[in-house]
């Protein structure tokens, strides 16, 4: 049985097998008339997409989609998508998708009314004050993967295309007003997708859990979320029409991203320039650099997995969870090494370079360097 809720907490949450059918209610409450739903390019011919820009065409807010949206979005996406909106009219975004078509259109929404680049937002220091607050249009947010949480965030990943670094731009505005989260979208995920998008999921708690600044709420949220990932993620994987199992995949998808407000560190900090020099898939990146990373995090994380992995359904301690990782990512189909996902050594100092200025690195239990970053990524080939 799926469970159906309503909650407010980061944000209005619709939750619920079938709730898309009030995606024209969630545009009224968000002061949306002229939507525009971004998405990326995979997802927009699919039937799930047809099927929801039914549900705004009968509600008669049209049918406007923007769908130039590349696997790790770029600002050439951004721009191509602001200008869309421009010219469309459109008064509020509709961010549709997994995380590129999440973030994406959130940047679109972020974007349309600035005058300053995009770079100027970047997550240092207090930089988002530099936006124009009064001009964020609204964004209403509807996860068709499980994984991201990006659809509970106050922040996008946008890769620069000239260097090809990650970078995220954040606003608290960025957080979307109304959130649709309907399980019954991400039945269509393939085994691999389901896997990769899980374990970015998984990812988040991890980390999270891992970090040494003080949130508890956020600790809780972590632990509950990897609990979550490890009894359902399997079901989901070998059943993608198991619609509890989906249910409880899309509830740890934001509760990964609303707990990594305490923080991340190596795992993405690794991943994000992976992805962007070699454009491999996010949440795998993450699943492949996380036993690696777990190792190098030990003697300061060890004593906190000790007293919680019974509670998550693993035996032995952080080493019996070390253990649990390398099997659960066999399970589902993850690669044992970087090199696996076209990862080669010869870019190892960009990949360094982009991992210590990455803003996870501050989140890290252990300080990190360029020195045990070489060691970490290749530890993870």
């Amino acid at each position: 049985m799926s469970p159906t809720a309503n909650w407010s907490y980061p944000t209005a949450i619709k939750f619920g097998a079938g709730r898309i059918a009030e995606l024209p209610a969630a545009c009224a409450q968000a002061g949306i008339t002229r939507p525009l739903l971004v998405t990326d390019r995979g997802l927009a011919g699919l039937p799930v997409t047809a099927a929801t820009l039914d549900v705004l065409d009968t509600a008669g807010l049209d049918r406007a989609i923007f769908a130039d949206v590349d696997p790790n979005p770029n600002e050439m996406n951004l721009e191509a998508g602001v200008k869309a909106y421009r010219d469309g009219g459109h008064d509020g975004v509709i961010a549709f998708g997994g995380g590129s078509g999440l973030d994406l259109g959130k940047m679109v929404a972020f974007m349309a009314g600035q005058t300053r680049p995009v770079w100027d937002f970047e997550d240092i220091g207090d930089w988002w004050t530099r936006a124009d607050a009064d001009v964020i249009a609204p964004i209403i947010a509807v996860p068709t993967t499980a994984g991201t949480g990006s659809e509970v965030g106050r922040a996008s990943v946008i890769t620069d295309s000239v260097s090809h670094v990650k970078k995220i731009i954040f606003h608290p505005k960025v957080l979307p007003t109304v959130v649709i989260c309907d399980p019954e979208l991400t039945v269509g995920m393939p085994p691999a997708i389901t896997a990769g998008t899980g374990l970015d999921a998984f990812a988040h708690c991890v980390e999270a859990f891992s970090s040494p600044h003080y949130h508890p709420m956020s600790q809780g949220i972590a632990l509950e979320g990897m609990r979550l990932v490890i009894e359902y993620l399997p079901r989901a994987y070998k059943d993608g029409t198991d619609i509890e199992a989906r249910a409880q995949m899309m509830s740890a998808a934001a509760m990964g991203a609303t707990a990594f407000q305490k923080g991340l560190g190596a795992i993405h900090a690794m991943s994000h320039p992976i992805g962007a020099i070699f454009g491999t898939h996010h949440g795998t990146t993450n699943a492949v650099c996380m036993p690696a990373v777990l190792e190098f995090n030990a003697p300061e994380i060890a004593g906190r997995f000790d007293r919680a992995v019974s509670y998550i359904g693993v035996e032995g301690g952080f080493e019996g969870f070390k253990t649990f990782v390398k099997e659960f990512n066999d399970s589902l189909g993850i690669p044992r090494g970087l090199a696996a996902l076209g990862v080669t050594g010869d870019k190892l100092d960009d990949l360094i370079e982009g991992a210590i200025i990455d803003p996870s690195c501050g989140g890290n239990p252990i300080e990190l360097t360029r020195e045990n970053l070489r060691a970490l990524f290749k530890a993870a080939m």
